[in-house]
């Protein structure tokens, strides 16, 4: 796979079915719910468009159909010609950041931790985008220095930069 593919891209190709679960890359529609982070399920695959289903927020349930958008490599690639091609602005959905995940409910929510948060209100974040706590799963890697038991991680707040 050429280097320009890896973190600038969409992926490269997409193998989900219907009722998959996907997650927009890109700002397509905010009066519709079409905004970079908009979780979706996959109902149909057509040519040039899909159908889904809008899963969670105001827009929940909502049906839309995601076209197919010219895409550019960033200007910090030194190649020596200028393409485009058009990719479908999603990407299958079994994780996502912390940050990503800001400001939506998902109904079944695995935390996985293999360091403590690194920036203020992270963990809270983390913790509650599930509905319940029986629906929320955390995985932290024990830390003897934080927690002799293994059973708890570390909030870092940064003290200096809160008014």
């Amino acid at each position: 796979v050429p280097e320009f593919t890896h973190t600038k891209w969409i992926a490269t190709s997409f193998k989900g079915q219907s009722y998959c679960l996907v997650i927009l890359l890109r700002n397509l529609d905010l009066h519709n719910g079409l905004c970079n982070g908009t979780r979706l399920m996959i109902r149909a695959f057509q040519n040039y468009s899909i159908s889904a289903e809008i899963v969670g927020g105001a827009h929940a349930g909502k049906r839309v159909f995601i076209p197919r958008i010219p895409l550019h490599p960033s200007e910090d690639l030194q190649l020596p010609f200028k393409f485009k091609r058009k990719q479908f602005p999603i990407r299958l959905s079994f994780a996502m950041t912390i940050n990503k995940a800001q400001g939506q409910t998902i109904p079944n929510v695995a935390i996985y931790l293999p360091e403590p948060v690194f920036s203020h209100d992270q963990l809270y974040v983390a913790l509650s985008r599930g509905v319940s706590r029986g629906t929320t799963r955390i995985l932290a890697k024990p830390r003897i220095d934080i927690d002799p038991t293994g059973k708890s991680t570390k909030n870092i707040v940064y003290r200096d930069v809160l008014f």
